[in-house]
């Protein structure tokens, strides 16, 4: 799997409450999550962000509550990957489930910068920078089951493709 996009470059420590403000947490409305995604850090976060852009982030991206609507609302704006230093491992977990791609990696974020274009090829376990032309390596230790959680794009459909009784 290849996913292409353009950078939205975050610092370290962004949580759930600046992901999606507890003010909007009252819909489940994918497109109204959206419009309120990052806004408190950057305004109106959605209108920069094209289908298929990636986050990169520094360390603990998605602390704070386990608010599950925070991955929603980054997915629901069109980011289809996230590669940060480090996640809280709720928030990990939750982007997982929904099929939001979450990658850690240590040395891209210094190497990019917002708006520079990059590919997260899984298969090959590699990111290209084409803006700079910089690469780096990435050990995907997520376990064949995650694989194929992403692959289904999400939880749900996993389960709907293996005919599991819950």
């Amino acid at each position: 799997m290849k996913i292409c996009g353009y950078v939205h470059k975050f610092d370290n420590n962004i949580d759930t409450d600046v992901i999606i403000p507890a003010r909007y947490c009252v819909t489940l409305d994918k497109k109204e999550l959206a419009r309120h995604c990052m806004n408190d850090i950057k305004v109106e976060f959605f209108r920069h962000v094209k289908e298929g852009d990636i986050i990169v982030a520094g360390d603990n991206f998605g602390c704070g509550s386990s608010r599950e609507v925070a991955p929603i609302a980054i997915q629901a704006c069109g980011i289809r990957c996230i590669i940060a230093k480090s996640f809280a491992r709720i928030f990990f977990r939750n982007s997982i489930n929904i099929g939001l791609m979450a990658v850690v990696n240590n040395e891209l974020y210094d190497l990019v910068s917002t708006g520079d274009y990059i590919e997260v090829d899984i298969e090959n376990k590699f990111i290209l920078s084409k803006s700079n032309n910089r690469k780096v390596e990435i050990s995907m230790s997520n376990s064949t089951i995650i694989d194929e959680i992403i692959g289904h794009n999400g939880l749900n459909n996993y389960i709907k493709s293996k005919n599991f009784r819950v």
